[in-house]
């Protein structure tokens, strides 16, 4: 097998990011957020919700995907460290439940990542991979795992571009080629509350902004994904690399 890359950059949070957003968060909320929590309401009502009842959206809009509850579920059993379903089938589910679309709908893979740097071959990797194709199947989608603490091995030799170890699994997941895509999400321990890893937050998540992190991913990679994406979710607002405003659709 051979290994396959993610887009990869390391971001660095604004100062003013609020202190929630940089933490791994618990996306219960008490009953008087639920009771006020517009889920169904349009998506500039939801990017505007504070935090916490964010949190709560998240998690319920999530829940309407149930191959990604799924996949959450027994990515528990594999005990991998520092471990997180992320990318595209989180911020894709948001972007079809807030526009009325199924679920799944333009979600390629279930993305699993994992940290763990006591072995760095491939082998080590493979061997979780095929466990968890043991784990995932029977799922009718592809669960795709990766060791984020060997993509600097590969990372240059595939995109032209040298790539520092990762630290951890947050610190791949704050290297997507987009802020928006910057989600990870992971059962609780001993079977808690989903935990919410959002460097950037979630207000442009469920917003459909798509905004450029041009921290190691090439622009052209940035500019790719949008074109990609817009023709599934033509709603999205793909704000210009640079720092300008949004690209004409």
């Amino acid at each position: 097998m051979t290994d396959k890359a993610r887009p990869a950059a390391r971001a660095r949070l604004p100062v003013d990011a609020p202190p929630a957003a940089r933490a791994r968060l618990p996306v219960d909320a008490p009953p008087a957020a639920r009771a006020r929590l517009p889920v169904d309401a349009d998506r500039t009502a939801l990017a505007r919700l504070p935090l916490d009842a964010q949190l709560v959206a998240l998690r319920e809009v999530l829940a309407r995907n149930e191959i990604l509850s799924e996949v959450v579920r027994r990515a528990a059993r594999l005990g991998l460290p520092g471990w997180y379903v992320t990318a595209g089938c989180v911020f894709q589910t948001v972007w079809n439940v807030v526009t009325g679309r199924q679920p799944t709908r333009g979600i390629r893979d279930y993305d699993l990542f994992y940290h763990d740097a006591s072995d760095l071959s491939w082998d080590a990797e493979d061997a979780v991979i095929r466990r968890g194709r043991e784990v995932f199947a029977g799922l009718p989608a592809e669960v795709e795992i990766r060791n984020e603490a060997r993509v600097h091995l590969w990372y240059e030799a595939k995109f032209g571009v040298p790539c520092a170890p990762y630290p951890s699994s947050e610190a791949a997941i704050d290297s997507f080629a987009a802020t928006t895509c910057c989600v990870g999400v992971r059962a609780g321990d001993g079977g808690g509350p989903w935990r919410v890893y959002a460097p950037h937050g979630l207000a442009d998540v469920f917003g459909l902004v798509l905004r450029p992190n041009p921290v190691l991913a090439p622009r052209e990679v940035y500019e790719a994904k949008a074109a990609r994406w817009r023709d599934v979710w033509p709603e999205l607002r793909v704000l210009e690399w640079g720092g300008g405003g949004a690209l004409d659709g």
